[in-house]
C-alpha cells in the first residue's frame, strides 16, 4: 500500500500512515519562554514589582535631587522609609482591590486603579512624620509622584497585556464534566462577568475528561468533552497540560481505572488538584454543594497554638474597636435622635433576635432604619432594594453602614466580633440550614459587624444570594487570619466612604 508523503508545521504530528517529508520553515516564528504562573506567583508578582516601582520612585527623586547617594549602605539605613511606604501602598491597594487578578488583565480598569493607589499613597506618606522622608521642595515631590504614578500604570498596561498571554497561563485539563465541572465553568464566569472567564487568573482550561459517551465530542459550559478516563494521560501529554482539576463530588466513587489514570498522570508529573480546591482558590469561596462530608473543608479541624494566639489578638482588637465605636456612637446619638425625631419618630434603637456563635441566641442592637411596627403585617421577611419601610434617615445610616455602629455594645459582651459572618435570624436559619448543606457550619466563629460576605457580596434577599454567601462565609471560617481580617477591615472602610451599604 502506498504511504503518504505529508509536510508538517513545527506543532502536527504524522498521519497514521504518513512519511514525513521535510518541515515547512519558510515561514518565521518566535518561541516564547514557558513562564507558566500560578495564582499566586501572579500576586506576588504584582505586588513586589509594584513595590520596587513605588520605593525606586523615591530612590530617583532623591538622587536626582542630590540628596542620596545610591548604594547599599545608604539604602538600607532608610530602610524605615521604605517599609512605611509599602505598608502605604498595601493598604490603598486593599481599597482599590489592585490585586484582584481577573481585573488586573483589564488594561484599563488595572491602570485607573492602580493610578489612584499610587497618587494616594503618595499623598498619604507625604505627611507622616518620623517614618517617611522629611519635607523637601515642591519638585523632588513632584518627581516623586510622577515617577510612581507612570511607573506603576506602565507597569499594569505591560501585565494586562502581556500576562494574559497562552505562554504565561497554566494550562488545565477537568476530569467531569457533571454538575461539579459545570458549576466551577459558569461560578467563575458569572463572578467575573466576561466571555472569557478565566483570562488573567493564570489558568487556561482545556477541556474535559469524562466516560459518559454521550458526551464524547459535545461541547460542555463552552469546552469540548475530548476523551475518557482511558485516554486521560496521553490527552494531557498533547495538549501539554500542567494541571488535572477532578470535578467529582463524592471521590470515594472513584473508578480504579480513573483511580489509576490520575495516578499515571501524577507519576509524570502533572499536579492534581480538585474542584474544590481550585474553586475556592479562584472565587475565594467554598463550594458548599460540592464537597460531599468533607467536614475539615469547611472548618480548622486542629487545635494549634497559632489559633490559640489569633482568637486572643483577635478578641484584643475587638475590644479596643469596639471602645473606639463607642465614642463615635456616643458623637452621633443626638444628630441621629434628632433626624429621626423629625422625620420617623420612634425609639432611636432596635433590638432582633439572631443567632450566633455556637448556635445561641442574642438580641441584636441596631440605631433603628425603619418604621416602627415594619414588620407588625408581613413578619421577619429579607429587605428589598427600595424597601418602603425604610425611613429617610435609615436609608442614610443604611448606606454609611453607620446602623451598625451600636453593635460595638454586643461585641463588648462577647456575643459578636468586629469581623465575622453576619448573624442572621432564627426564622431565616431554620430554613436556610435545610436547604444548604453545611449552613450551621458558619456558627464555628463569632458572628461579626462586617465580614468577607459583605465585602465581596451585595446585600442577599433569596435563598440563591444566601448560599453565595455562605460560600464567603465558609471560606473565612476556614482560612480566617489577622491579614484577612485587617483586609476585611479595609475593604469595608472603602464599602463606607463610597456610601455602598444597603
Amino acid at each position: 500500500m502506498k504511504r503518504e508523503t505529508v509536510f508538517l508545521t513545527d506543532d502536527e504530528s504524522p498521519p497514521p500512515g504518513g512519511v514525513v517529508a521535510r518541515r515547512r520553515r519558510w515561514l518565521p516564528r518566535i518561541q516564547l519562554p514557558s513562564l507558566r504562573l500560578r495564582i499566586s506567583e501572579r500576586r506576588v508578582l504584582l505586588a513586589v514589582t509594584d513595590m520596587m516601582l513605588v520605593n525606586g520612585a523615591l530612590v530617583i527623586a532623591f538622587y536626582e535631587r542630590g540628596h542620596l547617594a545610591v548604594n547599599p549602605t545608604d539604602l538600607l539605613a532608610l530602610w524605615k522609609w521604605f517599609l512605611t511606604l509599602g505598608l502605604v501602598w498595601w493598604v490603598y491597594a486593599q481599597l482599590f482591590d489592585v490585586y484582584n487578578l481577573a481585573r488586573a488583565a483589564v488594561p484599563l480598569h488595572s491602570m485607573r486603579n492602580s493610578a489612584a493607589t499610587a497618587a494616594l499613597t503618595i499623598l498619604s506618606y507625604t505627611f507622616i512624620p518620623v517614618l517617611s522622608p522629611p519635607l523637601q521642595a515642591r519638585s523632588f515631590y513632584f518627581l516623586f509622584g510622577l515617577t510612581a504614578i507612570l511607573g506603576v500604570v506602565l507597569w499594569r498596561l505591560a501585565y494586562a497585556l502581556l500576562f494574559v498571554q497562552p505562554s504565561f497561563n497554566q494550562r488545565a485539563l477537568i476530569v467531569g464534566a457533571g454538575r461539579a465541572g459545570q458549576t466551577l465553568m459558569a461560578e467563575w464566569r458569572r463572578a467575573s462577568g466576561t466571555a472569557n472567564p478565566f483570562s488573567g487568573t493564570g489558568y487556561e482550561l482545556i477541556g474535559f475528561i469524562d466516560d459518559n459517551p454521550a458526551l464524547r465530542h459535545q461541547t460542555v459550559e463552552g469546552l469540548p468533552v475530548l476523551g475518557n478516563h482511558g485516554e486521560l494521560l496521553s490527552i494531557a501529554m498533547r495538549y501539554k497540560a500542567d494541571e488535572i482539576i477532578l470535578a467529582i463530588t463524592h471521590r470515594h466513587a472513584i473508578s480504579p481505572g480513573l483511580f489509576d489514570a490520575l495516578l499515571q498522570c501524577r507519576e509524570s508529573g502533572l499536579r492534581l488538584t480538585t474542584m474544590a480546591a481550585i474553586y475556592e482558590r479562584l472565587l475565594r469561596r467554598v463550594p458548599v454543594c460540592h464537597l460531599g462530608a468533607d467536614f475539615h473543608l469547611v472548618m480548622p479541624m486542629a487545635d494549634t497554638f497559632s489559633e490559640r494566639f489569633y482568637e486572643l489578638a483577635k478578641r484584643a482588637l475587638d475590644i479596643v474597636l469596639a471602645l473606639l465605636g463607642l465614642v463615635g456612637m456616643g458623637l452621633l446619638i443626638p444628630i441621629i435622635a434628632l433626624a429621626n425625631r423629625l422625620t420617623s419618630p420612634g425609639p432611636l434603637f432596635y433590638t432582633q433576635e439572631r443567632v450566633g456563635w455556637a448556635g445561641t441566641t442574642f438580641s441584636m442592637l441596631k440605631f433603628r432604619s425603619m418604621h416602627p411596627q415594619a414588620e407588625a403585617v408581613c413578619g421577619a421577611v429579607w429587605a428589598q432594594p427600595n424597601d418602603p419601610r425604610i425611613t429617610p434617615i435609615g436609608r442614610y445610616l443604611r448606606k454609611t453602614r453607620l446602623d451598625e455602629l451600636p453593635q460595638v455594645i454586643n461585641v463588648l459582651r462577647g456575643e459578636m466580633s468586629i469581623i465575622g459572618p453576619r448573624p442572621e435570624r432564627p426564622e431565616f436559619v431554620a430554613k436556610l440550614a435545610a436547604e444548604l448543606p453545611f449552613y450551621r457550619a458558619r456558627h464555628a466563629v463569632r458572628p461579626g459587624i462586617t465580614g468577607w460576605a459583605q465585602v465581596c457580596y451585595r446585600y442577599g434577599n433569596s435563598v440563591e444570594d444566601a448560599r453565595v454567601k455562605l460560600e464567603y462565609d465558609l471560606y473565612y471560617v476556614v482560612h480566617r487570619g489577622l491579614l484577612l481580617d485587617l483586609t476585611i477591615l479595609l475593604k469595608t472602610a472603602a464599602i463606607v466612604l463610597q456610601r455602598k451599604g444597603h
